[in-house]
């Protein structure tokens, strides 16, 4: 990744001969000769390190550390002096320095420093993302499924997680395209760096465009500091946009350029900066009808179509439902601290007819309200909301068969003979693949009538 760099050097040799090796190793760099000179440029750009002499003509760089230090809170900052003491070294460093140069240096040994705050400044970032997210972890959110629409689905996804191609999950609001994006950046050589989700549609269109690009400090009213942008922060990772058919027809046109060129442009600031982003984009809209319609730009929606996967409806398919209780009823029993194991067939039934308008996520909703009212250690009729207890089977090829017995006989059976021909009828293999013991596979081959 491309930084923006300052010098802040009264040598006006050393900061050209600085330039010159920054530059050569593709960074933008931005030059001053004094710390005044230096404040004033930070009025108008972000930049990312700092390189500050320690003496120099009016404010010395001492002075200056604790201005940049409040102005660029995530900057890297490295003093250089050729008058330097351990004692100097070691102020600088209190004072908000990652590290300290004596002058004079090799080019490589700036580059190096460089380097090594890089990798800090990435594992920071790293941290601080997963702190601010942890709640949503991937690990947390495991994908349940054993419906044939979302299998195939998997596989598709498996396969478009090795390539950086932006993808779009198009599907109702509830059936978990942010979870689905979480497995599609933990699948790919991405899966080390950031992922940073933004809803598009939660943030208020004046302040969306500087949470995606970053803004200079004084761009606008209130723009105390500089900001970078999530298009930074997530640079080397993915950037999640969900509801991207709700972004303003004003940035749309931004948004595009990004994609196109790699690079973005902070409100306020008068140059580009290069990032390397995977996007993967979801909405619960219809894109081809906003297209017709004008209310989303055809350019952009064939740039975010590269890669589409659309997530079925929780009604069709209702063969996952009892797998989705049970690893709800296991999450809940944890978080909430109740020890309620099973749920009756009768309710499962009702569960399995409901036709979920809210999807996974409204189903997740009921089971975690059930096992709060429950009283015993299953949940029953009486633990679900009306609509749902009363539900009936609906939809076209649905069946009438939903009771828990049946339902789950049909899952085991459909998983053992996946995992028989992954391991080409190899029965000790597979009873390891569905973590069974090989007496127990014996038996559901036999019982459930599997050929292998």
């Amino acid at each position: 990744m491309s930084e923006r760099i300052l010098i802040v050097d009264d040598d006006d040799s050393l900061r050209e001969s600085l330039q010159l090796v920054l530059s050569a190793e593709g960074h933008e760099v931005l030059t001053a000769s004094r710390g005044e000179t230096a404040l004033e440029l930070l009025d108008a750009s972000v930049v990312d390190v700092v390189l500050c002499d320690q003496r120099m003509p009016g404010m010395d760089g001492l002075e200056l550390l604790p201005q940049l230090v409040r102005r660029l809170p995530d900057a890297t900052l490295i003093m250089m002096s050729a008058y330097g003491t351990e004692d100097l070294a070691v102020e600088a460093m209190q004072s908000g320095a990652y590290d300290y140069l004596a002058k004079p240096f090799q080019p490589s040994e700036i580059l190096l420093t460089l380097r090594k705050a890089r990798e800090r400044e990435r594992l920071r970032r790293a941290n601080e993302l997963l702190q601010r997210d942890v709640a949503r972890a991937l690990g947390e959110r495991p994908i349940v499924a054993a419906s044939k629409p979302m299998i195939e689905l998997l596989e598709l996804l498996e396969r478009a997680a090795a390539f950086k191609t932006t993808v779009l999950l198009t599907g109702e609001s509830g059936t978990g395209k942010e979870v689905l994006a979480r497995a599609i950046h933990a699948q790919s050589p991405r899966r080390d760096q950031a992922f940073v989700p933004v809803n598009c549609a939660a943030i208020p269109e004046p302040l969306l465009e500087s949470e995606l690009f970053g803004h200079a400090r004084g761009a606008f009213t209130g723009a105390h500091k500089a900001r970078r942008g999530l298009f930074v922060e997530a640079s080397g990772g993915t950037l999640f946009l969900d509801e991207i058919g709700e972004l303003p027809a004003s940035l749309q046109a931004k948004l595009l350029r990004v994609l196109q060129e790699e690079e973005v442009r902070p409100v306020g600031e008068p140059k580009s900066r290069t990032v390397d982003v995977r996007v993967i984009a979801a909405t619960a809209r219809n894109l081809e009808a906003d297209v017709r319609d004008g209310r989303f730009r055809e350019d952009l929606f064939y740039r975010l179509n590269v890669v589409r996967l659309e997530v079925p409806a929780l009604r069709d398919r209702r063969i996952d439902i009892p797998l989705l209780v049970d690893h709800f009823l296991g999450k809940f029993r944890e978080t909430l601290g109740k020890n309620v194991r099973m749920i009756a067939d009768d309710a499962l039934e009702r569960l399995t007819g409901y036709a979920w308008p809210g999807n996974v996520r409204e189903l997740e909703n009921v089971i975690e309200r059930a096992i709060i009212l429950a009283d015993s250690d299953r949940i029953t009729l009486a633990e679900l909301p009306a609509n749902v207890s009363t539900a009936r089977p609906t939809g076209a090829g649905t069946g009438s068969d939903f009771s828990l017995r049946r339902a789950r006989r049909a899952v085991e059976a459909d998983l053992i003979g996946r995992a028989l021909r992954a391991t080409g009828g190899n029965r000790t293999h597979a009873a390891k693949l569905l973590e069974i013991s090989h007496r127990a596979l014996l038996y559901k081959i036999k019982e459930y009538g599997v050929r292998d």
